[in-house]
C-alpha cells in the first residue's frame, strides 16, 4: 500500500455494558493510536454505531488498530470483507495480539490472501454439498419451492444437511423455505425425534 500519511486509529469493543473498555483503550493508546472508537455491543450485532463512525472517519493512509481481530470482525469471512473494503480506501488493519494480521506489511497481505483463498474453497465445498443434497432429495421425490406443509422427507434432509455442518440459512435456501420456517420445523422435530446433539447443531 502507498500510504500518504500514517494515522493509527483504535477500535475497542466489549460485548456487554458491564465489561470495561479501559484495558483495550490503554493498550491502543500506548501503541500510538491518536483516537480510539469505543463500542459496547455484541460482535454478532449487525449494527455497530461506533464501527460505522470509524469507517466514515477513515482517510487514505490510516491504519485501524485492534487488540484482537475478534474485536473487529465476527468471522473470517467478515474480516476478509472488512479488509477488502479498507484496501479500496487505502486503509490498513493491525492487530496487537496477532502480529501476522498487519495489512500494512507484505507478510500480512499474503496471509489475508491465503485466508481469502481458503474461504472461497470452503464456499465452493458448501455449494457442491448443498447441490448434491438437493439432487439426492429430488431423486427421492422431494419437491422444492415454497412448501405448503412440512414433510418427513424434507425434515430428514434438513437434519442431514445440518449434520454436515451447513448453516440454517443455507439449508433453508436449499429447501426453498424461510429460515424461520426451518427453525419451527426443527423445534417440532426436537420434541419427538431429535437428540440433544442435533438440537445443539441448530444454533
Amino acid at each position: 500500500m502507498g500510504y500518504h500519511r500514517l494515522m493509527l486509529i483504535g477500535y475497542a469493543r466489549v460485548s456487554t455494558d458491564d465489561q470495561d473498555l479501559r484495558g483495550q483503550v490503554e493498550r491502543l493508546t500506548t501503541h500510538g493510536c491518536a483516537r480510539t472508537f469505543q463500542e459496547k455491543i455484541s460482535g454478532a450485532h449487525a449494527d455497530r454505531p461506533e464501527l460505522r463512525q470509524l469507517m466514515e472517519h477513515l482517510r487514505s493512509g490510516d491504519v485501524i488498530v485492534v487488540c484482537r481481530l475478534d474485536r473487529l470482525a465476527r468471522s473470517t469471512r467478515d474480516l476478509l470483507g472488512i479488509a477488502e473494503t479498507l484496501k479500496k480506501q487505502d486503509v490498513g488493519i493491525r492487530s496487537l495480539a496477532e502480529p501476522w494480521a498487519d495489512t500494512t506489511s507484505p507478510a500480512g497481505v499474503m496471509v489475508l490472501t491465503v485466508f481469502a483463498g481458503i474461504a472461497e474453497f470452503e464456499r465452493a465445498l458448501i455449494r457442491e454439498r448443498t447441490g448434491s443434497g438437493r439432487t439426492a432429495a429430488m431423486r427421492r421425490g422431494v419437491q422444492f419451492g415454497r412448501p405448503s406443509k412440512r414433510t418427513n422427507e424434507k425434515t430428514t434432509l434438513a437434519l442431514l444437511l445440518l449434520g454436515e455442518g451447513k448453516s440454517v440459512p443455507q439449508v433453508a435456501k436449499t429447501l426453498g423455505i424461510h429460515y424461520a420456517t426451518l427453525y419451527r420445523w426443527m423445534a417440532k422435530t426436537a420434541t419427538s425425534t431429535t437428540s440433544d446433539s442435533e438440537i445443539a447443531n441448530l444454533h
